[in-house]
């Protein structure tokens, strides 16, 4: 196979005539619903499932829901709101804080934060990610925490394991809360649930089971980060949007998704993927890339790992397109 930079390419125009397809067909003849309820986030792939929604659908047959919370970055909002306006698509606004409170996210969550930093409160920012070193040097994945006081000072805590996972089943309430609200309105109006997973995400584990993996399908489930890219391009998707760092935006400090987990730019993470699961030869992928073949060899380790411990999520998807 002949490995190159540009192999993720793809044609805009086909793929989003397969991918319509796809979304008429489980909607109208597989599910036999009336539309579907797309979460819009404010970033890039909730906006390229919903502009596919409306050319497959319709705009009518496409309704947008925007679910912040008090932590949610406002740039979220003021992004998903210009996409709505963009595609007239009709839309909710719910907040979602009070239920996330009644649950005790930010509360159980912060008891955490407070054991191991005591003065913590809600005048400070706060997000998790990992080392971003890591075609650099073999390593341990560990989460560190970092915590930003209101007179802008930044500590840095690295977390056990029993605090990572409590910081992260608290934050997964937001996800899960979202889904609660996106299967009541598709219920209410005979729709089905529109994923925005990317294949990046999905081989990774990047998202939450029952939350924004519990969906009716997942029309971009296929496609890498960079072909999300290259078809939100081709859909006129506002520019805003599409020049925005990937943000899985559940802490109250901004973090990326390339801090948060993939450790790697989209750019090359999408391309060694693609090269593992294709079983390039290591020489070939070193000299395209301008790596390394111990440098391949750690990043491939790390998405084995991600992918041994994502095991469990894939055991309810929702339909694909093959």
């Amino acid at each position: 196979m002949d490995f190159h930079k540009n192999i993720l390419d793809i044609n805009p125009e086909k793929e989003c005539e397969r991918i319509c397809e796809f979304i008429k067909e489980e909607v109208y003849t597989h599910f036999r619903r009336e539309g579907v309820v797309v979460g819009i986030s404010g970033g890039i792939d909730s906006a390229v499932t919903a502009a596919l929604s409306v050319r497959a659908l319709s705009k009518d047959k496409v309704l947008g829901l925007l679910l912040p919370e008090k932590e949610t970055n406002p740039v979220s909002l003021i992004f998903g709101e210009l996409l709505i306006k963009k595609l007239d698509i009709r839309s909710e606004k719910l907040d979602l804080s009070k239920s996330l409170e009644s649950l005790g996210c930010y509360k159980r969550r912060d008891d955490i934060i407070k054991k191991i930093y005591p003065q913590y409160d809600s005048n400070h920012k706060i997000k998790i990610g990992l080392p971003q070193n890591l075609l650099e040097r073999d390593r341990i994945n560990f989460f560190s925490l970092k915590i930003f006081t209101p007179q802008g000072e930044e500590k840095n805590f690295r977390l056990s394991k029993q605090a990572l996972l409590g910081i992260v089943a608290a934050t997964d309430m937001k996800q899960r809360s979202r889904m609660i609200q996106l299967y009541y309105f598709a219920e209410k109006h005979n729709y089905l649930v529109i994923g925005t997973t990317n294949y990046s995400e999905y081989a990774q584990g990047f998202y939450v089971k029952f939350g924004d993996g519990g969906v009716d399908l997942e029309p971009i489930a296929h496609l890498y980060k960079t072909q999300i890219y290259q078809l939100a391009k081709y859909l006129d998707v506002p520019g805003e949007i599409i020049i925005r760092t990937p943000s899985p935006d559940t802490f109250s400090a901004v973090v990326s998704d390339q801090e948060f987990f993939f450790c790697i730019p989209y750019e090359l993470f999408d391309l060694l993927l693609y090269s593992q699961e294709n079983k390039i030869p290591l020489s070939e992928v070193s000299r395209v890339l301008n790596l390394s073949e111990e440098q391949i060899k750690r990043a491939y380790r790390d998405f084995d790992q991600k992918r041994k411990a994502a095991v469990h999520l894939n055991q309810s998807a929702p339909n694909l397109l093959g």
